[in-house]
């Protein structure tokens, strides 16, 4: 199989190396329901899923109620983050690129610390509100981060409508989260040390607040976001040899364009409504699949994006549960400590070639 630079993939290794990353999902989803501060076998976690009752009926109410909507989330969370990260490092051509360049994240982050602000006005309890407490309160939650997402993503589709360079565009975007970054710190000084720390604990990420209610509509945002991703596999392939290629075979750019950022939109900002601000899973995962693969042929790296990111969303997940224990690691903390060294190594490659 070539890959649009002529690269050669044997459709032998690919398979090979899609399966294992299958393998790879489903044992680190076993492991993710078996594992935590309460141990199921992960025979009785595995018969449960196929409806068998466990031996304590609490290990079904711990599988049912908590670990299986948590591993679930993790999975849409990590592939929709790895897919928007592909699209915005081949439409902007800059492997810096990720699914919160345009300011998608920062925007529901200011959805939500608007959301504290109007909640400390009424007298709510913003503790409980923040951390999730409730369906009510989640709703709540991810209400406020797709308002503030949504409006972020219209300005930014209509500033795309008007301009042609995608260098100016994403500036842009940066400096669209500056904007929502620096309001929510206006916001946060008029807030009280409580109502900080909550919006803080919201900021750190996690998997842990989805409920089977919102799974649907965190589900279907993924699977739109995603079909845009897949609908758009060959003309992102003719991006990677410039505009004029592109537009040389025929492929609308402009549509392209505005296609590619609201799939990111969409996926960035379900992901961050209902998880938080999750970073570097979305720049880490599609440079760690050119790697693998060895192409930059969408078609391959597409679905290799969809298992990576999923799989290193689960162990990182369940990184941050600290097995065994009744602590846990912020979320972030963890997927950067994965993220961070994946920068530092495509900018040291990239250098390379000069000081030879």
């Amino acid at each position: 199989m070539k890959g649009p630079h002529g690269e050669g993939a044997s459709p032998i290794r690919v398979l090979g190396l899609l399966a294992a990353l299958a393998g790879l999902l489903a044992a680190l989803f076993l492991i993710g329901l078996a594992v935590g501060s309460v141990t199921i076998p992960l025979r009785e976690a595995a018969g449960s899923l196929i409806g068998l009752p466990a031996a304590d009926p609490v290990w079904d109410r711990i599988l049912w109620q908590i670990r299986l909507p948590r591993c679930l989330t993790a999975v849409l969370a990590g592939s929709a983050l790895a897919l928007s990260g592909l699209e915005m490092q081949t439409l902007f051509r800059n492997p810096l690129a990720g699914p919160f360049s345009m300011g998608i994240s920062s925007g529901a982050t200011l959805g939500v610390a608007l959301a504290v602000l109007a909640g400390a006005a009424a007298g709510a309890d913003l503790t409980g509100y923040l951390a999730l407490r409730g369906i009510g309160s989640q709703l709540g939650v991810a209400g406020s981060a797709v308002a503030g997402s949504a409006a972020v993503m219209m300005l930014v589709l209509a500033v795309a409508r008007r301009i042609q360079s995608n260098t100016t565009l994403l500036i842009l975007g940066l400096m669209f989260g500056q904007v929502a970054g620096a309001m929510v710190s206006v916001l946060q000084s008029f807030s009280t040390s409580e109502e900080i720390r909550a919006f803080t604990f919201w900021g750190f990420g996690s998997y842990a607040g989805v409920t089977w209610a919102q799974m649907p509509v965190l589900a279907g945002a993924v699977l739109a976001g995603s079909a845009i991703g897949i609908y758009c596999a060959k003309p992102l392939n003719a991006l990677l040899l410039g505009w004029t290629y592109a537009r040389s075979l025929g492929v609308p750019v402009r549509a392209l364009r505005l296609l590619l950022l609201a799939s990111t939109s969409i996926l960035a900002g379900a992901v961050t409504a209902f998880c938080g601000p999750v970073a570097f899973l979305g720049l880490a995962v599609p440079h760690l699949c050119r790697g693998l693969f060895r192409t930059a042929d969408h078609r391959i790296l597409i679905p290799a994006c969809l298992l990576l990111g999923a799989s290193l969303s689960l162990g990182s997940d369940l990184a941050s549960r600290l097995p065994g224990s009744d602590r846990a690691l912020p979320l972030n903390a963890v997927t950067a400590l994965v993220g961070a060294p994946v920068v530092i190594w495509v900018l040291l490659r990239r250098r390379a070639p000069r000081d030879e």
